[in-house]
């Protein structure tokens, strides 16, 4: 199965996020190592807007976490067990893409996370977007939905008390 990951699953994973419980960690771990047996396909864009922020965020070299494997694997791996899609920046822009749904509601979602959107939408199967302590995300959930995109919040405990917080 396809899946899109936030880059704070990999951060969460190499325990990098105060935010995140003992079970959080475990679960985005979980979830990576299941990405790198190959029980699940990572998608990316062809701009590699998302590799350029997990580079940004992760470590490649030095005693990795989890997270930072997780890098070094999809470095090693993203021409052949990863799936591409093309993205089109809108005007050159970072954060706006033709594939981001023209839904006014979603006017003020994070211009840096709308490339997972991008990519959700153009992938064939309309891939889950796996998120881990944006609680930011739960208020887009339901219009996200309408418009075809699965957030798949798998620290859903912690998420919910992050956004009762907020």
């Amino acid at each position: 199965m396809p899946v899109i990951i936030d880059t704070n699953v990999a951060v969460v994973a190499n325990g990098k996020s105060s935010q995140a419980t003992r079970n959080c960690i475990d679960t985005c771990i979980n979830r990576i190592e299941q990405i790198i047996q190959g029980e699940e396909i990572l998608v990316l864009d062809d701009k590699w807007k998302i590799l350029n922020e997990y580079l940004r965020n992760l470590r490649s070299r030095g005693e990795p976490g989890a997270g930072d494997r997780f890098l070094l694997w999809l470095l090693r791996n993203k021409d052949t067990l990863c799936q591409t899609v093309s993205i089109t920046p809108i005007n050159g822009s970072d954060n706006e893409f033709e594939e981001f749904p023209d839904d006014s509601a979603l006017d003020d979602f994070d211009p840096d996370d709308r490339k997972f959107i991008a990519v959700a939408c153009v992938h064939k199967e309309n891939p889950p977007i796996l998120q881990a302590v944006d609680s930011r995300w739960l208020d887009f959930e339901d219009q996200l939905h309408k418009n075809g995109v699965t957030v798949e919040f798998i620290c859903e405990d912690d998420i919910q008390r992050l956004h009762r917080s907020i």
